[in-house]
C-alpha cells in the first residue's frame, strides 16, 4: 500500500498499520510543518488501536490536528525511492488519495518516484520515502 494504492509486487511493506510509508511520511511533514511532533507519538505502535489502521485516514486526523492548531495546510511533496515497482502508472490516484485525506486541492500535492541506479539501501531492493509539507497560521 503506497498513498492508499495497493502497487502489484511479489514484496511488500510490514508494520503495525497498513505500512503505507507514503502516507506516514507526509503525516510526519505535516506534524513538523505544525510544530505538532510526530506519528509515533500520536498513533504509537503499541496501541492495539492502531492494528491494521488505514494510514489514509490516520492522515486526515493529522490534517484536522494540523488545521485545529491554527495552520492551513500549503503544500505537501513526496519522493518515493525504490528500483522496484515502477510507480509511474500510480502516481495520479496516489496524488488524489492524499488530496482527498488531507483535504487539499490535488493541485497542492506533488507525487514523484525515484530509482537510485541499483546504488544503496534501495537499489538492493527497498523502498523510502521522502515528504516535506508546508503550513501556514490562518
Amino acid at each position: 500500500m503506497l498513498a492508499g494504492v495497493r502497487v502489484p509486487h511479489d514484496r511488500g511493506l510490514a508494520g503495525h498499520s497498513d505500512a503505507d510509508v507514503v502516507a506516514h511520511a507526509v503525516m510526519d511533514a505535516l506534524l513538523g510543518a505544525a510544530g505538532l511532533g510526530d506519528i509515533g507519538g500520536l498513533f504509537p505502535d503499541s496501541d492495539e488501536a492502531y492494528a491494521g489502521a488505514d494510514s489514509l485516514q490516520l492522515l486526515t486526523q493529522v490534517a484536522q490536528r494540523v488545521r485545529a492548531a491554527g495552520y492551513g495546510i500549503r503544500n505537501i511533496d513526496v519522493v518515493i525511492v525504490c528500483q522496484q515497482p515502477r510507480l509511474a502508472d500510480f502516481r495520479d490516484e496516489m496524488r488524489a488519495n492524499l488530496a482527498r485525506a488531507a483535504a487539499v486541492e490535488p493541485q497542492a500535492v506533488g507525487v514523484k518516484a525515484t530509482t537510485t541506479e541499483g546504488m544503496g539501501f534501495e537499489g538492493r531492493g527497498a523502498l523510502s520515502t521522502l515528504a516535506a509539507a508546508s503550513a501556514a497560521r490562518r
